[in-house]
């Protein structure tokens, strides 16, 4: 991100909440994203599963895209999804799915999975 290129934080949020845009842009993202001790590949393996575990849709639709951006695979969080099934609860790994679907739908090197 630019430094002329508003965050996700103040793309999502910043007109209603500045403070908190800016601290999920300048902290969360800037910060404790870019540390050393886990890959962003694995922070987002760990952050999907987290927010499918709490059934946390709205922040999931971000990390998703953001997961297969850090490469993870669409296979892998399909299995995540599934292990999931058992330790967070049914409708948390379907809600899960379906937004995956969307994504993956949404994706240009996934253009046969549209309708």
């Amino acid at each position: 991100m630019s430094a002329q290129e508003p965050g996700p934080g103040r793309r999502s949020i910043g007109d209603i909440t500045p403070k908190l845009a800016e601290l999920t842009d300048d902290v969360l993202y800037a910060d404790v994203w870019e540390r050393p001790g886990l890959s962003k590949r694995d922070r987002s393996l760990v952050t999907v599963a987290a927010l499918v575990a709490l059934y946390r849709a709205d922040e999931l639709n971000l990390h998703l895209g953001l997961a297969l951006d850090n490469g993870v695979t669409a296979d892998e969080l399909t299995e995540l999804i599934t292990h999931l099934a058992f330790y967070a609860g049914w409708p948390c790994s379907v809600t899960a799915a379906k937004q995956l679907r969307a994504i993956l739908a949404d994706r240009p090197e996934n253009e046969a999975l549209r309708p």
